[in-house]
C-alpha cells in the first residue's frame, strides 16, 4: 500500500505538480484534471484536506464512507485515513490540504482538533453544502488560492485566517448534519484533553513502523491506559460520561472502520487483514466483524466494491 508522508510525495505520486509549500496547498479540481490519476488503488497519507465537490463524476472513498451526498459535498481526509478513488476528469470545486507541522507551528490552528473534531478519523462524514451557503464557502476557498498564488510576504497569516474562517463555518454546517456528540463539549477540560489524546492513541497504534512488543494488546483499554498513565477505570469513566460509549467501543468502532476500509479497498486476504489488525486469527477477527455488521468480512467485501 501507497504512504505519502509529505505533500509533495502525494503530489507526485497522483500525477500533478508539485505544491508551492511543502506544509500547505490549495487546488481547484479542474487545474488538476489534465493530469491528475483518475484511478488510484489504497493509499494513505500523513496530513489533513478538507474539499468541496460542486461537480464531477466517478467514486471516492474516504475511509469506508463512499455513498456521498448528490449535491455539492464537503468531505475530509484525515491523517493515516485510507483513501482511494476511480473518477472522471470533470470534478468541479477546490481542496486544501495542510500537514501537521503546519498546524503546531500555527497559533491559529494549534487547536483545531478540539475546537473541530470532524477532522478526526472517525468524525469526518462527508456532508451536503445547502445551496444558500455555497456561495460564501466557495468564495472562502477562493480567497485562500489567491492569497497562495499571490507573492505578499505575510500571505500564510492570511491563510491561516481564512483556514480557521473556512473551518468554523464547516463545522456549523455539519453541526446541523452529522450526528457529532462532542460538538456540544467544551475543549478545555483536562478530560477532553484525555480523551482527544486516547483517541489520536488509538489511531497510531495502528500505523506504526514499528511492530508492538508482543505483550502489547492495542485491543485492550489498558494498554492504552498504560500509555497514558492512568488507570483503565478512570479511562473508562472519562471516555463515557464524555462520547456515551465506552473505552472499549472506541476501540472497537475503530477497528471496525479499519476493517470495513481494508475489505473495501485492499484485495488482502481476510488471514492477512486479520493480523493486520493484531487478531489472535482470522476466525476471530470474522467473528467480532460479523457480531457488529450481520455479514461476514467476504460478504461485505462482496457488496462494497469501488
Amino acid at each position: 500500500m501507497k504512504h505519502f508522508k509529505t505533500i509533495s510525495a502525494y503530489c507526485k505520486g497522483i500525477n500533478i505538480s508539485a505544491p508551492k509549500h511543502p506544509h500547505f496547498d490549495i487546488r481547484s479540481f479542474e487545474e488538476n484534471m489534465a493530469t491528475v490519476a483518475h484511478q488510484m488503488s489504497v493509499f494513505r497519507h500523513e496530513f489533513y484536506a478538507i474539499a468541496i465537490k460542486a461537480g464531477g463524476d466517478g467514486k471516492v472513498m474516504s475511509g469506508h464512507f463512499a455513498d456521498f451526498p448528490e449535491g455539492t459535498t464537503v468531505f475530509f481526509n484525515t491523517p493515516f485515513q485510507l483513501l482511494s478513488w476511480n473518477i472522471v476528469p470533470n470534478w468541479q470545486g477546490y481542496y486544501l490540504m495542510f500537514s501537521q507541522d503546519f498546524v503546531a507551528q500555527s497559533h491559529t490552528l494549534s487547536q483545531i482538533l478540539k475546537l473541530f473534531p470532524f477532522l478526526k478519523i472517525e468524525q469526518s462524514i462527508p456532508f451536503e453544502v445547502p445551496p444558500g451557503e455555497l456561495p460564501v464557502i466557495l468564495s472562502i476557498y477562493q480567497n485562500i488560492w489567491n492569497e497562495y498564488n499571490g507573492k505578499a510576504t505575510d500571505k500564510f497569516q492570511i491563510i491561516e485566517a481564512q483556514v480557521y474562517l473556512l473551518l468554523s463555518l464547516v463545522k456549523r454546517l455539519f453541526e446541523r448534519q452529522a450526528d457529532d456528540k462532542m460538538s456540544s463539549i467544551g475543549s478545555r477540560t483536562a478530560d477532553l484533553k484525555l480523551l482527544s489524546r486516547y483517541q489520536t492513541l488509538i489511531q497510531t497504534s495502528f500505523y506504526q513502523d514499528t511492530t508492538p512488543t508482543p505483550s502489547a494488546n492495542l485491543h485492550s483499554t489498558s494498554y492504552y491506559a498504560n500509555q497514558l498513565h492512568v488507570h483503565p477505570n478512570y479511562l473508562n469513566a472519562v471516555v463515557k460520561k464524555l462520547t456515551g460509549i465506552t473505552a472499549l467501543n472506541h476501540i472497537h468502532q475503530h477497528l471496525l472502520m479499519l476493517a470495513k476500509a481494508y475489505l473495501a479497498q485492499t484485495t488482502w486476504s481476510i488471514k492477512e487483514i486479520a493480523y493486520t489488525l493484531y487478531f489472535d486469527s482470522p476466525n476471530n477477527f470474522s467473528s467480532f466483524f460479523k457480531k457488529r455488521t450481520g455479514k461476514t468480512p467476504l460478504e461485505y467485501r462482496q457488496n462494497t466494491h469501488l
